[in-house]
């Protein structure tokens, strides 16, 4: 009656699960347009309309397990729904998700079966049920070796989380540092990890500061200013090099390493960082809302 490349394309077309696709194919006899309106009829297909809406709100969570930690970021449209149990209990089923199973990447995750429905499944019909566009970004499955301790933060409720490894050292020298990480947004742990990019674009811009403050002096003057302004600049941004919160005359490196501890790894996620936030009229937003506007 219908192949499973006519259950693919429904799925793509309406966003809903396979097996609801799968179920609506059969009730309409194969036909693509009545299983549309089907799965609308149930609200299965709500999920599909809101695909080109921005969800920069929502939420990370983090949960270790022996030796394995993961964090995650899901999307919202709104604040008040990333506050609302039934996202926040996703969340946590995502995470535990996560952890029990062999995953790389978001889709590996989304494919994970759990009955007769999907992850991805599940999401959807989350998506239907709550009326907003729900997205799950992205994830870390961070390992350690029994000789290191994770340390964990959650900043403002979720919308900031960190963890790192630290080996040699106790959980409250690693929590200090999740709790550096979380307040002072380094971009990596090391220089090494830091984009070349964003080193080369700092330089220049660094340079042609100088140079318009320092006109008429040596070029090797120059060069050693710029230097030492790139070494600020590394200070605020590489994790180990940051003056530490609570005692601003130790790096962060030197803090651990007197503790006996060497950091060997750093996630942070902040909810919605790099995602274009929609600027909307407030006003036409109300009114779209009373003309039942979707």
């Amino acid at each position: 009656m219908f192949k499973a490349s006519d259950v693919k394309e429904l799925r793509e077309k309406t966003g809903a699960g396979m097996m609801d696709c799968k179920k609506a194919l059969e009730a309409c006899e194969g036909n693509q347009e009545k299983a549309i309106d089907w799965l609308r009829e149930k609200g299965i297909a709500k999920a599909a309309k809101k695909e080109s809406r921005i969800a920069a709100e929502g939420l990370c969570q983090i949960k270790t397990d022996g030796n394995t930690a993961v964090i995650v970021e899901v999307n919202s449209e709104t604040d008040f729904v990333a506050k609302n149990k039934e996202f926040t209990d996703f969340v946590d089923y995502l995470v535990n998700q996560i952890l029990k199973n062999n995953v790389k990447t978001v889709d590996d995750v989304l494919n994970i079966k759990d009955g007769s429905e999907t992850v991805g499944d599940k999401l959807v019909a989350l998506t239907a049920k709550i009326g907003e566009k729900l997205s799950f970004r992205r994830f870390e499955k961070i390992t350690k070796t029994d000789d290191e301790v994770f340390g964990t933060y959650k900043h403002m409720g979720g919308k900031i989380g960190t963890v790192v490894v630290v080996k040699g050292a106790n959980e409250d020298v690693s929590k200090d540092v999740a709790m550096q990480a979380a307040a002072m947004n380094p971009v990596a742990l090391t220089r090494d990890g830091v984009p070349q990019e964003m080193v080369e674009k700092e330089r220049h811009f660094i340079t042609e500061e100088v140079k318009q403050q320092s006109e008429g002096k040596p070029e090797a003057v120059i060069e050693k200013m710029v230097t030492g302004k790139l070494e600020k600049f590394f200070k605020e941004v590489v994790l180990v090099e940051q003056a530490f919160i609570k005692e601003n005359k130790l790096s962060v490196k030197k803090y651990v390493s007197d503790n006996g501890g060497e950091i060997t790894n750093m996630v942070r996620f902040a909810v919605g960082e790099g995602i274009e936030k929609r600027q909307e009229n407030f006003a036409e937003e109300v009114m779209s809302q009373i003309n039942g506007a979707e």
